[in-house]
């Protein structure tokens, strides 16, 4: 067996491998990175990127169907077709992009299976036969894959997970989606903007669960408006496959139902990506739901492996996974730990969408935080109504005393982009009235964070200030 020599090795080029591997490279260090399948991993291949490319086109097929009440007459025609291979462009720019970065950079990209020998030793299974890569520091970014349901195993014909329902195989007449979390949502919805009538089934008393309560009324709302059913304390049982067409057979609350569909999204969450990845050869410790315990510099239980990303735990998103690399790759480097806190945005591309940041009202209550809530809705202003998205709010939760920013929730057009401002107010430790006396250029969809936190300080001026009732 060949054997390899590096300074560090990467495993996984999703979002939080490729750029671990990147920035090692950037700091001097001789860097490998192994990868089995597409640079980019699940979020450019079939995740983030190509599910966002086929929620723009859903958006714009929506917008072009509205566009009657200003003045404009459209109808539009969708092809499948076309729309899958702009997706597939979409991801081969990208990916060939990470490959010329890691080039760029002086990574070497191995392709291959890879598992651990030991704390500094991965055997790699590829293309070009089984390597041997040493190094003194190895991180593991495996990511997760998605939970499936016995009897609902995607197949690529009658049952899509989201890696299948993002390659657009075809726009289904009928679509039942088994999950009504993030994932569910957003290509549930954007299937019904493209012409699909849309069942959603979710095991929980809610879609969206744990996400603010005034944001997902607001996305079920909009659901309803779509005429997309929605089902929650709902069990999805099994799937009859009958002469005329595809049957789920659901328990409702104690009530059976049978939903007949073309296709079925299953979309239930992830779980870490460990199988096979040799963690007890290399003696990493497990927590007890199966992700990799770490501390700040993303130290495993084993002193030279490194742990990022998903396998870690929640919250299993993309930009932490990143963050969490760079932080690696500059502790491996000999540069010292962050001492800041991770504040970690999350954006939903739902109809409305909804991004959030740091602590919602709840949170900090039971943090034994007494917060301060300041709310204004994008129906007061002028961008939003000149766009015609009116719907949705921005807020901003402070500490009563200090009026330090602790989180924000937005609702509303555009607010995956707006969350990032409020992220840096929260990562800075900005107070409400940083936020209030910032001037906003008018007319812009920002204006609404520095409006709620005007409304938090009772000052606002395009909402009524309700005097607060005295605490008892």
């Amino acid at each position: 067996m060949e054997t390899r020599t590096y300074d560090a090795v990467v495993i996984g080029g999703g979002p939080g491998g490729y750029v671990a591997a990147i920035r090692l490279g950037q700091l001097g260090k001789r860097t490998a990175l192994v990868e089995k399948q597409s640079l980019g991993g699940t979020c450019l291949n079939w995740g983030c990127i190509p599910s966002k490319a086929l929620i723009a086109a859903a958006n714009l097929v929506d917008e072009l169907r509205g566009a009657a009440a200003r003045g404009i007459q459209a109808t539009p025609v969708i092809d499948a077709r076309r729309l899958r291979q702009y997706k597939a462009d979409v991801v081969k720019k990208l990916v060939s992009g990470i490959g010329t970065l890691q080039k760029g950079n002086g990574v070497e990209v191995v392709q291959g299976t890879a598992r651990l020998m030991g704390p500094q030793a991965v055997e790699v299974e590829g293309p070009a036969g089984t390597l041997c890569l040493e190094a003194q520091a190895l991180v593991l970014a495996s990511g997760a894959r998605p939970i499936a349901i016995p009897g609902f195993e995607p197949d690529g014909k009658d049952v899509w997970g989201p890696a299948e329902a993002v390659d657009i195989p075809e726009i289904p007449r009928r679509l039942v989606v088994i999950g009504g979390g993030v994932i569910g949502l957003e290509l549930g919805t954007a299937y019904a903007k493209l012409g699909s009538a849309v069942t959603v089934v979710e095991a929980l008393p809610t879609v969206l669960a744990g996400v603010d309560v005034d944001a997902v009324r607001l996305v079920q709302r909009a659901l309803r408006q779509r005429s997309v059913a929605v089902y929650v304390s709902a069990i999805a049982k099994c799937l009859e496959r009958r002469d005329d067409g595809l049957v789920v057979l659901v328990d409702a609350a104690g009530k059976p139902l049978a939903i007949p569909c073309d296709k079925v999204l299953v979309s239930i969450g992830f779980r870490p990506h460990t199988q096979g990845l040799g963690l007890e050869q290399a003696g990493v410790r497990v927590g007890p739901k199966g992700f990799v315990e770490v501390d700040q510099g993303m130290h495993t239980s084993v002193p030279s492996v490194f742990c990022i990303g998903d396998l870690t735990g929640p919250p299993l998103l993309a930009h932490k996974a990143s963050r969490q690399g760079e932080i690696a790759a500059e502790v491996i480097a000999g540069r010292p730990v962050p001492k800041d806190e991770m504040v970690m945005p999350a954006a939903i591309f739902t109809e409305p969408e909804v991004a959030v940041v740091g602590l919602g009202e709840e949170e900090a209550r039971n943090r034994g935080l007494d917060p301060v809530v300041g709310k204004f809705s994008f129906a007061a202003l002028g961008r939003a109504v000149a766009m015609g998205r009116g719907e949705g709010f921005a807020k901003v939760i402070a500490d009563r005393a200090s009026k330090r920013l602790l989180g924000a929730v937005i609702a509303g057009p555009e607010a995956a982009e707006l969350i990032g401002e409020a992220a840096l107010a929260v990562q800075l430790g900005a107070r409400l009235e940083d936020l209030a006396n910032t001037v906003h250029a008018h007319p812009t969809l920002p204006e609404a964070l520095m409006e709620a936190s005007k409304v938090a300080l009772g000052c606002a001026i395009h909402a009524i200030n309700k005097p607060e009732r005295p605490r008892t």
